[in-house]
């Protein structure tokens, strides 16, 4: 596997990862918010709101991705004779 391949595979990662990190981190225990003083405003953790955070700053190479699909799959076949 070529280094740019991994690198591209590592950029798609990293979302899906960091997106299930939140999940997690929302449905722990509601006691692991030790660094929190102040009440908290939103129903999950402040870790959860992190990862998540974190997985949507991510979504660029997924978004790029797609939408290289989406012109691959445009592109008309051309079928020359003896094919």
């Amino acid at each position: 596997m070529p280094p740019v391949d991994a690198a591209c595979r590592l950029r798609l990662a990293a979302a899906p990862t960091l997106a299930l990190m939140a999940w997690i981190s929302a449905v722990g225990s509601p006691g692991m918010a030790l660094c929190s003083a102040a009440p908290a405003f939103l129903p999950i953790n402040d870790m959860a709101l992190m990862y998540a955070l974190m997985s949507l700053f991510h979504l660029s190479p997924w978004l790029k991705f797609l939408s290289a699909h989406a012109q691959r799959s445009k592109t008309p076949v051309t079928q020359t004779e003896g094919d």
